[in-house]
């Protein structure tokens, strides 16, 4: 009887669960397979490593047993156990709804999908998160989680870039979506953020149609966010030079990050999620 009835109320726990979350629970777990945690070097408790002195070093920390055992000075070093905040934000802006085939994901879902699951990853391993836009403060645990799915699934964060925020020096922060925002807005807003003391990571979610422009012939082409329609005879004869402006438009934004001290990649919606996701991870563990 204990089993029908376990099983019962786990199916039932499932269902409760915003579908996101559940999407974003599966692709978390598959990258925490190439992780191996964030343990950083701080003021903790917990034991980490020894490693040789050096001059810089206080006296104090010298772990004399140790050193006692060869001829080298070591230090003991503890792990960092202050969690940092971590400052989450999706493109919720209408071109975000665009998705050039019906197998695929749409941007938002994709951008949806990704800031959930890294926001799992990070709670596992002691972080806060919160959604900007939310008004929430950071926090850790799996109620955070379900806060962050149903404002996701309502579609909260409206805009192509995330409205200025006076946040923590030394948390983090990471842009999720297609932007495709003037390159000049985007740096006001990446530096204004830098030059409060906080580190960041952009990540431009494309669809692979907005990439390489495939189609050919007469095409008319309409905005998602009232701008007039296009009408190309050809588009063929478009696509180099559609090609270049986007590169611009990204080494920009690469070059943007860089003299901000942040950092930049990419994702395209056929890709895999998870690729993604580890790049994001790794990033912040490094941090």
């Amino acid at each position: 009887m204990a089993g029908p009835a376990l099983r019962h109320r786990a199916e039932a726990a499932a269902l409760a669960l915003p579908p996101l979350l559940i999407a974003a629970e599966r692709v978390a777990a598959a990258v925490v397979q190439g992780t191996h945690g964030r343990r950083r070097t701080g003021q903790g408790e917990t034991f980490w490593q020894f490693r040789p002195y050096q001059p810089s070093d206080p006296a104090m920390r010298i772990d004399w047993r140790e050193t006692a055992k060869s001829q080298h000075v070591y230090v003991r070093e503890t792990e960092w156990e202050a969690a940092q905040s971590v400052y989450l934000w999706r493109d919720g802006s209408p071109s975000m709804d665009y998705a050039s085939d019906a197998e695929l994901p749409t941007k938002r879902a994709r951008a949806d999908l990704l800031t959930l699951a890294l926001a799992s990853l990070l709670v596992r391993a002691g972080e806060r998160v919160t959604l900007m836009g939310s008004d929430l403060a950071p926090a850790h645990g799996r109620a955070v989680l379900d806060r962050l799915a149903l404002l996701l699934e309502r579609g909260s964060t409206p805009g192509d870039l995330p409205a200025y925020e006076k946040l923590p020096r030394h948390g983090q922060v990471v842009w999720m979506g297609d932007l495709l925002a003037p390159l000049d807005a985007t740096a006001a807003l990446v530096l204004r953020y830098a030059d409060a003391g906080l580190k960041g990571h952009l990540l431009q979610i494309l669809d692979p149609a907005e990439e390489s422009l495939p189609f050919a012939g007469r095409v008319r082409f309409e905005g998602l966010e009232g701008e007039d329609p296009l009408l190309i005879s050809r588009v063929e004869t478009i696509r180099t030079h559609y090609a270049e402006r986007l590169q611009r438009h990204r080494d920009g934004l690469a070059a943007l990050t860089r003299s901000a001290g942040w950092s930049f990649a990419t994702h395209r919606t056929d890709h895999p999620p998870q690729h993604a996701l580890l790049g994001l991870y790794r990033i912040l563990a490094e941090r």
